[in-house]
Protein backbone atom coordinates (compact mmCIF):
# COMPACT_ATOMS: atom_id res chain seq x y z
CA UNK A 1 0.00 0.00 0.00
CA UNK A 2 0.71 3.37 -0.85
CA UNK A 3 2.04 5.80 1.96
CA UNK A 4 0.01 8.87 2.07
CA UNK A 5 1.94 12.81 0.76
CA UNK A 6 3.23 13.53 4.00
CA UNK A 7 3.86 16.64 2.64
CA UNK A 8 0.09 17.36 1.71
CA UNK A 9 -0.58 15.83 5.73
CA UNK A 10 1.60 18.23 7.47
CA UNK A 11 0.18 21.35 4.79
CA UNK A 12 -3.38 20.62 6.00
CA UNK A 13 -2.19 19.84 9.89
CA UNK A 14 -0.09 23.39 9.48
CA UNK A 15 -3.56 24.97 8.16
CA UNK A 16 -5.49 23.59 10.64
CA UNK A 17 -3.03 25.26 13.32
CA UNK A 18 -3.21 28.33 11.59
CA UNK A 19 -7.08 28.53 11.43
CA UNK A 20 -7.07 27.60 15.21
CA UNK A 21 -5.18 30.37 15.97
CA UNK A 22 -7.42 32.87 13.32
CA UNK A 23 -10.46 31.68 15.21
CA UNK A 24 -9.32 32.46 18.65
CA UNK A 25 -7.82 35.77 17.82
CA UNK A 26 -11.50 36.16 16.21
CA UNK A 27 -13.09 35.43 19.49
CA UNK A 28 -10.77 37.16 22.05
CA UNK A 29 -8.73 39.90 20.25
CA UNK A 30 -11.08 41.26 17.55
CA UNK A 31 -14.41 40.36 19.20
CA UNK A 32 -14.48 44.13 20.63
CA UNK A 33 -12.51 46.10 17.97
CA UNK A 34 -14.72 45.00 14.59
CA UNK A 35 -18.18 45.48 14.03
CA UNK A 36 -20.47 42.45 13.68
CA UNK A 37 -19.96 42.10 9.75
CA UNK A 38 -16.49 42.41 9.62
CA UNK A 39 -16.27 39.91 12.88
CA UNK A 40 -18.58 37.64 10.76
CA UNK A 41 -16.50 37.49 7.66
CA UNK A 42 -13.37 36.68 9.67
CA UNK A 43 -15.05 33.92 11.28
CA UNK A 44 -16.71 32.31 7.93
CA UNK A 45 -12.64 33.01 6.81
CA UNK A 46 -11.54 30.44 9.54
CA UNK A 47 -13.43 28.17 9.56
CA UNK A 48 -13.72 27.47 5.60
CA UNK A 49 -9.92 27.21 6.28
CA UNK A 50 -10.47 24.60 8.54
CA UNK A 51 -12.88 22.40 6.46
CA UNK A 52 -9.94 22.78 3.70
CA UNK A 53 -7.36 22.13 6.18
CA UNK A 54 -9.22 18.89 6.84
CA UNK A 55 -9.91 18.34 3.34
CA UNK A 56 -6.12 18.74 2.70
CA UNK A 57 -5.22 16.08 4.93
CA UNK A 58 -8.14 13.76 3.57
CA UNK A 59 -6.05 14.41 0.16
CA UNK A 60 -3.05 13.31 1.75
CA UNK A 61 -4.44 9.84 3.59
CA UNK A 62 -6.29 9.08 -0.01
CA UNK A 63 -2.94 9.11 -1.20
CA UNK A 64 -2.54 6.08 0.70
CA UNK A 65 -5.29 4.12 -0.02
CA UNK A 66 -4.21 4.55 -4.08
CA UNK A 67 -6.34 7.52 -4.80
CA UNK A 68 -4.53 10.14 -6.98
CA UNK A 69 -5.54 12.94 -4.78
CA UNK A 70 -2.29 15.61 -4.31
CA UNK A 71 -2.98 17.85 -6.96
CA UNK A 72 -7.00 18.24 -5.37
CA UNK A 73 -5.27 18.90 -1.86
CA UNK A 74 -2.93 21.53 -3.41
CA UNK A 75 -6.02 23.04 -5.47
CA UNK A 76 -7.60 23.19 -2.11
CA UNK A 77 -4.46 24.54 -0.63
CA UNK A 78 -4.99 27.05 -3.34
CA UNK A 79 -8.78 28.22 -2.37
CA UNK A 80 -7.36 28.65 1.42
CA UNK A 81 -5.10 31.54 0.42
CA UNK A 82 -7.31 33.16 -2.08
CA UNK A 83 -10.86 32.39 -0.42
CA UNK A 84 -9.98 32.98 3.42
CA UNK A 85 -6.70 35.27 2.77
CA UNK A 86 -8.86 38.07 1.49
CA UNK A 87 -11.83 37.40 3.61
CA UNK A 88 -9.25 37.92 6.82
CA UNK A 89 -7.50 40.81 5.02
CA UNK A 90 -11.14 42.10 3.88
CA UNK A 91 -12.31 42.07 7.71
CA UNK A 92 -9.21 43.66 8.64
CA UNK A 93 -8.90 46.43 6.62
CA UNK A 94 -12.15 46.84 4.80
CA UNK A 95 -10.75 47.32 1.49
CA UNK A 96 -13.86 46.20 -0.61
CA UNK A 97 -11.83 45.16 -4.11
CA UNK A 98 -10.50 42.10 -1.84
CA UNK A 99 -14.09 41.02 -1.86
CA UNK A 100 -13.64 40.59 -5.35
CA UNK A 101 -11.33 37.66 -5.85
CA UNK A 102 -13.17 35.88 -2.83
CA UNK A 103 -14.93 33.90 -4.91
CA UNK A 104 -11.96 32.77 -7.29
CA UNK A 105 -10.96 31.09 -4.20
CA UNK A 106 -14.35 30.01 -3.41
CA UNK A 107 -14.00 28.20 -6.83
CA UNK A 108 -10.87 26.62 -5.98
CA UNK A 109 -12.24 25.32 -3.53
CA UNK A 110 -15.02 23.50 -4.81
CA UNK A 111 -12.33 22.42 -7.58
CA UNK A 112 -10.27 20.91 -5.20
CA UNK A 113 -13.19 18.56 -4.03
CA UNK A 114 -14.29 17.37 -7.63
CA UNK A 115 -11.31 16.65 -8.56
CA UNK A 116 -10.82 14.26 -5.22
CA UNK A 117 -14.50 12.95 -6.19
CA UNK A 118 -12.97 12.31 -9.75
CA UNK A 119 -9.77 10.69 -8.41
CA UNK A 120 -11.79 8.41 -5.84
CA UNK A 121 -13.98 7.27 -9.03
CA UNK A 122 -11.20 6.79 -10.92
CA UNK A 123 -9.35 4.79 -8.31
Amino acid sequence: MPSPDRTLLAAGAINAIVSIAAGAFGAHALRTRLEPRPLEVFETAARYHMYHALGMVLCALAVAAGVKATGAGWVMQAGIAVFSGSLYALALTDVKVLGAITPIGGTLMMVGWGMLAWAALRG
